[in-house]
């Protein structure tokens, strides 16, 4: 299946809870919204289905025997294209989201989230853009903020742009380029190649390692510079 037919079919997904109810749940409240192609309860059954049905998201339990969801998180580091993870848990506690996202996983949500918020998250982490409920997006951004470097330890920041240095905020707190674009009175396509030009310079492959800088550095409070001039976006 070619890029464009994947991304108009529904998302592809493999389940992975210890627990056969939740899953059987899971997959009934999915149904006709997204493709369950496996489900796994331990983090090794889980790795072998992954390998096997190659989804586009993993919804993962943080609590797994043998190693918990981490273990998953730790073994997909290592896997070229692997598939964006999205954690689903009971607990909303710092000692479980903080190491989930600091291991990999794209979003994190709690398991009293209904059936549409879901399936919202799901395409979301899919299209790699990062997914938190509202109240723990506040919370994972307070936990990886940290004070600002001083001018001479940011050779990497002050090699941006101030454009670039907007476009990265915004991508750091996980907005898609559409809406950056609304947000900052420029193209899609223009935010597209701001963000690839950022990806260069500071020699990373992807969004989520970008977001993944940013939160290391402390950068996710307010842009450090003024919005530049730059022609809006046709029509």
């Amino acid at each position: 299946m070619n890029d464009s037919a994947r991304r108009a079919a529904p998302v592809e997904v493999v389940v992975v809870d210890d627990h056969h109810l939740f899953r059987a749940g899971v997959k009934a409240e999915l149904a006709g919204r997204c493709n369950v192609v496996g489900e796994a309860e331990d983090p090794a059954q889980a790795l072998a289905t992954i390998f096997a049905t190659r989804p586009q998201v993993v919804l993962l339990d943080v609590h797994l025997p043998a190693g918990g969801g981490l273990a998953v998180l730790q073994a997909l580091s290592e896997v070229q294209d692997a598939p964006a993870v999205l954690a689903l848990s009971v607990s909303d506690a710092a000692e479980d989201v903080v190491p989930m996202i600091q291991a990999g996983a794209l979003g994190y949500v709690t398991k009293t989230i209904g059936t549409e918020e879901l399936v919202t998250a799901i395409q979301r982490v899919a299209d790699r853009d990062a997914y938190f409920s509202p109240r723990l997006a506040a919370f994972v951004l307070q936990a990886f903020s940290a004070p600002p470097l001083e001018a001479a330890q940011n050779d990497e920041l002050y090699a941006l742009t101030p454009r670039e240095r907007e476009v990265l905020h915004h991508i750091a707190r996980g907005y898609s380029y559409k809406r950056i674009g609304l947000r900052l009175g420029i193209s899609s396509r223009t935010v597209e190649s701001h963000v690839s030009s950022v990806l260069r310079k500071l020699q990373l492959s992807s969004r989520h390692e970008l977001a993944s800088w940013a939160a290391s550095r402390g950068l996710l409070e307010q842009p450090q510079t003024p919005p530049s001039a730059e022609t809006p976006p046709a029509g």
